[in-house]
């Protein structure tokens, strides 16, 4: 594996932990597990994430956010909480891929790998604040079940595929940033049908 896709898989593992942490973690645990992935040496510090331990934890919490991610309130809250695990899981993952044995390299990939899940997650939260806002239920747990069928298809992909990588977080980088950007223009709009500015007599 070339420097190239090791950090286009870092990246784009980091960003999908933005959405969904611990299905990235899940899958890539249970791959590693029965052999489906060859690590080569430079994903050699990945191997603790098949831990019977790790995929067990990973397991209970894919099946919490599972559900927790289609009711809207409980949404909410649980993306409020993830604000800061979801961007230290992405470091850790782009920490552990990247392995170098340089500390200054090390640094870099950890703040890289936190930042790309913090934009990921912050993306994800700000959209579905608009969409939880929906007094009906079905358009969030299409949603939901958009973002696990995405994220599951995109960390496969960026397995099988690392130069594909490079271009999948790309794209989740752009598209993250649009999210943030709109849903804030959306809640400012939405803010001022609620509290309409006061005109100057």
């Amino acid at each position: 594996m070339t420097p190239m896709e090791v950090i286009a898989l870092a990246a784009s593992t980091s960003l999908l932990a933005g959405w969904r942490l611990y299905l990235v973690t899940l899958v890539t645990g249970i791959a590693m597990k029965f052999g489906w992935i060859a690590l080569p040496d430079q994903l050699a510090a990945l191997d603790v994430i098949a831990s019977p331990w790790v995929i067990g934890a990973a397991a209970v919490g894919t099946f919490a956010e599972f559900f927790a991610d289609k009711i809207a309130w409980v949404d909410s809250a649980w993306d409020a909480v993830h604000s800061f695990v979801r961007p230290l899981g992405g470091a850790l993952l782009s920490l552990a891929i990247v392995d170098s044995a340089d500390p200054g390299w090390q640094i870099a990939s950890f703040l890289l790998g936190g930042g790309a899940a913090f934009v990921a997650h912050a993306g994800k939260a700000g959209a579905r604040t608009l969409v939880n806002a929906s007094p009906e239920p079905f358009s969030n747990v299409a949603v939901s079940t958009v973002e696990d069928l995405a994220t599951g298809g995109l960390l496969m992909l960026a397995i099988a595929n690392p130069l594909a990588a490079a271009l999948i977080a790309a794209i989740l980088v752009v598209l993250s940033v649009w999210l943030v950007i709109a849903a804030r223009r959306a809640l400012r709009r939405l803010m001022d049908r609620i509290n309409p500015p006061k005109r100057a007599a």
